[in-house]
């Protein structure tokens, strides 16, 4: 099971629309595939068609023993399910604080999910905390989209010395999101140098209407609008994730094992 961490310090760069093209592009690729909304305020959920809710969750992030079996939901789509967001994750950081070793219990409750799953998405909240921390520690590599402009520039150079400083390893992506090619600032800095503790992905999602219509449509870009510049912007960018990280390819069931 590989787990992967849609995050940026920054909201509004399209981290969630992202998290669930990515997520429906894994479970049509094969991949049993749960996406797991982090954020409070509950987008992939609402993309999702999905209740806001979670029973017990206060109990699930304290340390208590819990199977997250319990809370899982499935979704429209086949192989892919979605722990939803719920309110009180808002008060995340004060109820993992609570654990022993409070920088890993996202790991620890997700450990036990490998038997069932090929891919984990999380959908994470934009902050530097406690979360993000566990984060880090949980995923296997990070997805940073970032809006090619100077302050989200700013915001992933401050990822990184946080990282750095925590003496955590976990690779991240970089790709520009948001992008409009007329604007001669987006053009500059997609040509200029990143910083070298991460890696640019060449995939950019250009901004389009297709990607604000999934309020509307509460699917994800690569179902309803597969063809459109943004349906095929995640596809490729869902090609170049699978070629970086290793492990992202289906498992063998009873029904084609040969075995």
């Amino acid at each position: 099971m590989k787990i992967l961490g849609v995050y940026n310090i920054k909201g509004g760069v399209g981290k969630t629309a992202t998290a669930v093209n990515i997520a429906h592009l894994a479970s049509r690729s094969g991949l049993r595939t749960l996406l797991w909304d982090l954020d409070p305020q509950a987008a992939a959920t609402f993309y999702l068609r999905v209740k806001p809710k979670v029973k017990r969750s206060d109990e699930m992030l304290r340390g208590k023993k819990f199977d997250l079996n319990e809370v899982v939901k499935g979704s429209d789509y086949p192989d892919l399910d979605l722990l939803p967001a719920d309110f009180s994750y808002r008060n995340m950081d004060l109820l993992l604080g609570e654990n022993k070793k409070p920088a890993l219990r996202l790991l620890k409750l997700l450990r036990p999910m490998a038997d069932n799953y090929d891919a984990v998405i999380l959908d994470c909240p934009p902050s530097i905390s406690l979360v993000s921390e566990n984060i880090f520690r949980a995923a296997d590599a990070l997805l940073l989209p970032t809006i090619p402009t100077t302050l989200s520039l700013r915001t992933m150079h401050q990822l990184l010395d946080f990282m750095e400083g925590h003496k955590l390893d976990t690779p991240v992506y970089a790709f520009y999101s948001m992008v409009d090619r007329r604007k001669r600032m987006h053009l500059d800095v997609m040509a200029s140098a990143i910083d070298p503790r991460c890696s640019v992905l060449q995939t950019a999602i250009p901004y389009a209407t297709e990607v604000e219509r999934m309020g509307l449509e509460r699917r994800a870009v690569t179902d309803y609008a597969p063809r459109s510049p943004a349906g095929r912007a995640y596809e490729a960018l869902w090609q170049e994730i699978r070629a970086r990280v290793g492990g992202l390819r289906p498992l063998p069931t009873a029904f084609n094992s040969p075995f």
